[in-house]
């Protein structure tokens, strides 16, 4: 740092300016006072030397030549006597090659001076005198006293040259520049002292707020005096220990919102008043994305939020509270709530948008109105056959016993059908609740899957479909609940039986993977199922189109109640299917379950 840019180097320029006012002053006021003391001084005694030779002249004035020849000699070189008459010059001590000329018209000319012929009074005068060569600047004191001569009229001039005074004042001057000069050395000493003493703890707590501005909250600064300064490094640390204490709680407060942002499955996104945007999570960076390319826009090209966000904000800061809208985007419907963001003083600032996925939402009430739908209509065709062919029998419009009896048996059939439609709906019931309690057990699976398919052998070889189990190990055992599983497969190959022409084969193929568990595959080589339905083929109530439902009609609950069932044992169902090639459902049981009980 240079020395005029630290305080140590202002604080020595301020001194030495300080201290040459002084001396200036100071110089000024003694110089001034030793030129009015001295010439002060010179006048009185010129004053009195001249009244002593009017007195000695005036007692001697038969030999007043020799008397003012003594009287010259008695005042010494430095000062001159000139005595004139009017304008003749009676006396004068003046002579020598340095000494300044003095004429009766110089005297007489000075308007001063000439008072002492015209008004006799006594003058006391400092003039400037010319030497011999006609150079002025000699300065001297002029006293002129008028005399009475030998009855006539004279005047006494002693002239006194100022050169001594001048040597004097000179001589102050430079003591008073000694004086100066040595201030100055002690000032600069003073200055390097307190660059020890001020300037290096200053400097100190100067790397230190530097390396604090860099974020070393850890640096401290040394208390090397118990003054001020030492005061200043103490208040300093303080200083640096609240501030790593709040930029720490700050830091970890915007981790903490920033991890609640992160986690949140509404997107949040917080925007200023002119729409740009400055905070986002994951489920508002989703929306964004699909929002931009619905536009035709790059979302890294864009900063501002969404128009459709920035018309719910106009609303808001018109009516000075939260709004509420709507918006579906690639298939998905958007809640959108959007909340003015206020200054400390009470200025509207930006805003702050949630953004929920009602697409699940929204599913859900489909599902709900078409569950209640279905529900409806697979009970109306059955209680209108049985309400039909019930009149009919009380009706006696039956003509025959063999009539009735085939009446009978259709209500008895459609009441099955209730039955079977009410037990599914509270096995789904169960299982979607997480009510129902599954009984592990240890099952060898060789033996439990030839059960199994031989129980629809018969049914199979009606339709003329051969049905198989193939086994990749006869003695593996696997822990599950035998009842539901059963249940699942026999749903899973009743509908392969359904969909499956004659002439086709189905497979109950079991094998097992170190890292699956049990993986049992029921194979068809039926119909198939259109690649749009796939996605809904364990949906409640679902039903493939007519074209694969003869024969026989379910009530759309199965393949939902076999998905739960799965579900409940931890495990996994999936479905592969080609149209007119066959499909695949394939059921995961993981290892988990040999340790249930």
């Amino acid at each position: 740092m240079m020395l005029w840019g630290s305080v140590v180097g202002k604080l020595w320029a301020t001194i030495l300016l300080l201290v040459s006012f002084v001396l200036i002053v100071l110089t000024v006021l003694l110089v001034e006072f030793f030129e009015n003391f001295q010439i002060e001084n010179i006048e009185n005694d010129l004053t009195k030397t001249a009244e002593q030779i009017i007195k000695v002249t005036n007692e001697h004035q038969g030999s007043s030549n020799e008397v003012l020849q003594i009287a010259s000699e008695l005042i010494g070189n430095e000062t001159k006597m000139i005595i004139l008459n009017d304008d003749k010059m009676v006396f004068s001590s003046i002579g020598g090659d340095n000494e300044f000329e003095i004429t009766p018209e110089l005297i007489k000319n000075d308007s001063e001076l000439l008072k002492v012929f015209t008004e006799r009074k006594t003058v006391k005068k400092e003039m400037a005198l010319s030497d011999e060569a006609g150079n002025e600047g000699l300065s001297a004191i002029v006293v002129g006293i008028p005399l009475e001569l030998n009855g006539e009229q004279d005047e006494v001039f002693l002239f006194q040259s100022l050169e001594s005074m001048e040597e004097t004042t000179k001589s102050t001057t430079q003591f008073i520049l000694l004086a100066a000069g040595i201030a100055i050395i002690l000032t600069t000493i003073f200055a390097f002292f307190l660059s020890t003493r001020i300037n290096a703890p200053l400097v100190k707590m100067r790397e230190a707020a530097l390396a604090i501005a860099r974020g070393k909250f850890d640096t401290k600064v040394p208390i090397l005096t118990q003054d001020e300064i030492g005061e200043l490094a103490i208040a300093f640390n303080q200083m640096r220990k609240q501030l790593k204490f709040n930029m720490n709680a700050l830091s970890q407060e915007k981790e903490h919102l920033s991890s609640i942002l992160s986690s949140m499955a509404d997107g949040v996104i917080t925007f200023n008043k002119d729409g740009t945007i400055l905070e986002t999570n994951p489920p508002a960076e989703r929306f964004l994305q699909s929002w931009y390319f619905e536009k035709g826009y790059n979302r890294e090209d864009n900063v501002n939020v969404p128009l459709v966000l920035m018309n719910l904000f106009d609303e808001s800061e018109s009516f000075d509270k939260e709004q509420v809208g709507e918006i579906t985007l690639q298939g998905r419907n958007w809640g959108l709530i959007v909340s003015p963001l206020y200054t400390n003083g009470d200025n509207i600032r930006g805003a702050v948008a949630i953004i929920r996925d009602m697409s699940d939402e929204r599913r859900m009430d489909k599902l709900r109105t078409d569950f209640i739908a279905n529900v409806s209509h697979e009970l109306r065709t059955p209680i209108s056959m049985l309400q039909g062919y019930s009149e009919a029998i009380v009706d006696d419009i039956a003509g025959s016993e063999e009539e009735k009896v085939e009446m009978a048996r259709i209500i008895y059939d459609e009441s099955l059908r209730m039955g079977r439609l009410v037990n599914d709906l509270l096995d789904l019931a169960k299982l979607e609740s997480g009510k129902m309690n599954l009984s592990y057990e240890c099952v060898p699976i060789s033996p439990y899957l030839k059960r199994i398919t031989s129980k629809f052998s018969g049914l199979a070889k009606e339709k003329g479909i051969t049905i198989s189990a193939s086994l990749q190990d006869n003695q593996i055992q696997w822990h599950f609940d035998p009842d539901r599983i059963e249940q699942v497969l026999t749903n899973l190959i009743d509908n392969a039986i359904r969909h499956t022409p004659p002439g086709g084969n189905i497979d109950v193929i079991q094998r097992t993977s170190d890292r699956r568990g049990l993986i049992i595959d029921v194979r068809d080589s039926g119909s198939g199922i259109p690649e749009e339905d796939l996605p809904f083929v364990f949906e409640r109530f679902y039903k493939a189109d007519k074209a694969r439902t003869r024969g026989r009609s379910g009530t759309g609950l199965g393949l939902a109640i076999v998905k739960n069932i799965i579900n409940a044992h931890d495990g996994y169902i999936s479905v592969n299917s080609l149209p007119n090639k066959g499909t695949t459902f394939s059921i995961i049981l993981p290892r988990i379950m040999e340790n249930a009980e």
